[in-house]
């Protein structure tokens, strides 16, 4: 895919949004109209989804081409001489990480709230495998099986089993972000390595929802923060809590993105 999709809104510095999951916005315009008072919110739609394209075919998605489509968007908006704020979440942490690591000159700071980012752990192979657990749940007995084993997986649960279900059918999980992200986006970034060397320094937050501690994700940005030397904050809500709580998800991420990036709030 050579097009590029996002929208904008807002007025003020850039503040790039990289949607979770598979990149579809869905369930952002709380979140990006309270922003958009302080900032000219882009929301980047790897994908397409949003803008047509859900149904139509999707590779098996990569780390680098969601970054360096992020970078292309940036080009595009970004007025000659200024640095973008970036904020992903999910999935889209992870494509922000490597933009900060490919990029840094463009960027002002970087909040990243809960990259999956397990290949930093100790226990990454069993967090992997857990994923591949996930991928195998869906094919087998489809998204709702698929999803009680990630959600397991993630709050550090025994799985239930036996797994049931029905498998998708063919074309099926083309149909839903949900579909396309555990098909076609969420083995490959998990496995994704971080470049910590090109992180260190650099201008970044990590950030893990309040209802997320003990929980994996929470583990995995408060160890990249630490690995990294960035900051670390605790947002409202959990891993959705961008959707959950808007308004207050709000005010904590335009607080975290105007202060000195480095610093650790909870």
């Amino acid at each position: 895919m050579t097009d590029l999709h996002y929208d904008v809104c807002g007025s003020g510095p850039v503040l790039l949004i990289i949607p979770g999951g598979a990149g579809h916005p869905m369930g952002l315009d709380g979140l990006t109209e309270r922003l958009a008072d302080r900032f000219t919110v882009v929301t980047y739609d790897p994908l397409g989804l949003a803008h047509g394209r859900l149904g139509l075919p999707v590779e098996e998605q990569r780390v680098e081409a969601w970054s360096e489509g992020a970078r292309r968007v940036l080009d595009e908006v970004l007025p000659d001489g200024e640095s973008a704020y970036v904020f992903g979440s999910s999935s889209a942490g992870i494509a922000a990480l490597d933009l900060l690591a490919r990029h840094p000159e463009r960027l002002r700071h970087v909040v990243a709230h809960e990259p999956p980012v397990v290949e930093v752990l100790p226990d990454a192979a069993r967090q992997r495998a857990m994923f591949v657990e996930v991928y195998d749940a869906y094919r087998t007995a489809g998204m709702q099986a698929a999803g009680a084993r990630m959600a397991a997986g993630l709050e550090g649960r025994s799985p239930k089993t036996p797994v049931e279900g029905q498998p998708p059918a063919p074309g099926e999980e083309l149909t839903s972000p949900m579909g396309v992200f555990l098909a076609r986006v969420m083995r490959s970034f998990t496995a994704y390595v971080p470049d910590l060397t090109a992180l260190r320094s650099s201008p970044l937050t990590l950030a893990a929802g309040r209802d997320s501690r003990g929980q994996l994700l929470h583990r995995t940005a408060a160890l990249m923060a630490e690995l990294t030397g960035g900051g670390f904050v605790e947002f409202p809500g959990g891993h959705i809590g961008a959707v959950q709580h808007p308004e207050e998800f709000a005010t904590r991420l335009l607080e975290t993105l105007l202060r000195t990036p480095g610093r650790t709030a909870r």
